[in-house]
């Protein structure tokens, strides 16, 4: 997580549900799009390394990225006594959450934090890459985390951060 007082994290601030507080925390430390949010299944997350496995994403394709330690006692938490098959984020009806309900969590804090920018939940994505890039992380290696096929898509990241991360 970023150590400066980012509008991301009034919104995570302003989410009162644990679970939901964690689906957002790990969204956005982890660059994940709402439906891999909500379709992460127990097998796929590593503890120890700190890392996702997320399968099947846009284009079908499989990537691992990261998670910040931060949330790692959380996660072990939400996962302990589940079976390696069940998703992380289940509904109060059992099976998964719906992309709908992440959205509207997401809205909901943005609400109440008193962000007037226009976000959606994908903007979680744009900030962990952006974070990244702020932070010296080389640009490769964000495409990897992202799952971006073409260079030139995370490279969009480049032109909200710092002008010499241009070259």
């Amino acid at each position: 997580f970023p150590t400066r007082r980012s509008s991301d994290l009034q919104i995570i601030e302003n989410v009162s549900n644990k679970k939901h507080k964690l689906m957002i925390s790990l969204s956005y430390g982890a660059g994940l799009r709402v439906s891999e949010a909500v379709q992460l299944c127990v097998q796929d997350v590593n503890l120890n390394e700190l890392s996702l496995h997320i399968k099947g994403a846009k284009g079908m394709k499989d990537r691992i990225t990261i998670f910040p330690e931060k949330i790692k006692t959380d996660l072990q938490n939400i996962i302990a006594g589940k079976n390696l098959k069940n998703f992380v984020f289940e509904s109060e009806r059992g099976g998964k959450l719906t992309t709908t309900t992440a959205q509207k969590v997401f809205q909901n804090a943005l609400k109440k934090s008193g962000i007037k920018k226009p976000a959606t939940f994908h903007s979680l994505r744009h900030s962990f890459a952006t974070h990244l890039l702020e932070n010296g992380v080389d640009v490769r290696y964000v495409q990897e985390l992202l799952g971006h096929q073409n260079i030139r898509t995370t490279q969009i990241y480049t032109h909200v951060t710092n002008p010499k991360l241009k070259n």
